[in-house]
């Protein structure tokens, strides 16, 4: 191995370190408790290594939240490109999602902890950055049902609208999981969440 794969190597798993601290503080501590130095404490790296990498904790979320959108995305763009009929897709994005919030667990917190809260926690254009990776994933579907709609399979007039309905809508649910054995009366979430995305994709398919 080179000099530069070496550093290079070195410097990937330095940066792994300190998302992997971020995480594990963000879970135990919350956002509003965490520092460069407890990031540093957390991962055993210098302050100084800190920021060579990341000027502020905010790029850490970011850089965080991107990285897990980023995973999203590629699963949802693959079964986009797949030869099937648009609807499969959609069902098939929708089961993609329910396993990446079972599979990538952290991921998915991380993602879930900022677009759930109230607050906003980073400024307007790093708050920007974050968005324009939760856009490409919208992109994909709308995408999804405008060619859809263009072959005649869809009779949805807004795509739009409907791919921020149907990606908010597989959010929601996913939130009701743990909500399984009170509110929902011992109904198994999975069947649930599957009847729903079927109710909403027959919505739009031409009779």
């Amino acid at each position: 191995m080179g000099v530069q794969e070496r550093r290079k190597l070195e410097k990937e798993h330095r940066r792994q370190q300190i998302l992997d601290a971020a995480r594990n503080l963000l879970f135990s501590q919350g956002i509003e408790k965490i520092s460069i130095s407890r990031i540093s404490r957390e991962s055993e790296l210098g302050v100084g290594t800190i920021y060579f990498h990341y000027k502020n904790k905010e790029e850490i979320f970011i850089a965080l939240q991107q990285e897990g959108l980023s995973v999203l995305h590629t699963i949802i763009s693959s079964i986009a490109e797949t030869e099937i009929e648009p609807d499969v897709k959609l069902r098939k994005i929708a089961k993609a999602f329910y396993r990446f919030t079972e599979t990538h667990t952290e991921y998915y917190n991380i993602i879930n902890y900022f677009l759930s809260s109230p607050k906003v926690f980073f400024e307007a254009d790093k708050k920007q950055q974050i968005d324009m990776s939760g856009t490409k994933i919208l992109t994909v579907i709308q995408d999804i049902i405008a060619i859809g709609n263009t072959a005649g399979f869809f009779m949805e007039k807004d795509p739009v609208k409907f791919s921020i309905m149907f990606w908010g809508t597989l959010n929601g649910l996913v939130q009701f999981k743990k909500l399984e054995h009170t509110t929902l009366q011992n109904q198994a979430h999975k069947e649930i969440y599957d009847y729903s995305v079927d109710k909403l994709i027959q919505s739009i398919i031409w009779e």
